[in-house]
């Protein structure tokens, strides 16, 4: 069985920071996909939500992620930022 994480994250601002929100995503991608251990980090934009589509290759790519100093400050703002918390579902392959 393989250690490869799969991750849909939703995050949903408030309304007056959904541009905030969506900017700070959008300038952590290209850092995010040179780190080691990140296979895939996508953003989309829904009506009300960001959604990330993210591969790591394991937990500890992933928990290395969350502590890079490009994503700290984005966590940091979400505080003020987020409606409700960041949804977050880890997905296993099948096949």
């Amino acid at each position: 069985m393989s250690d490869q994480l799969f991750i849909l994250a939703r995050i949903t601002p408030k309304a007056e920071f959904f541009e905030d929100a969506k900017t700070a995503i959008l300038k952590i991608i290209t850092p995010t996909l040179k780190e080691k251990g990140c296979r895939q980090f996508i953003v989309h934009e829904g009506d009300i939500s960001l959604y990330l589509y993210e591969e790591w290759d394991d937990q500890a790519a992933l928990d290395n992620h969350y502590s890079m100093p490009y994503v700290v400050p984005v966590f940091e703002s979400y505080k003020e930022w987020l409606a409700k918390p960041v949804e977050i579902t880890k997905l296993s392959k099948l096949g």
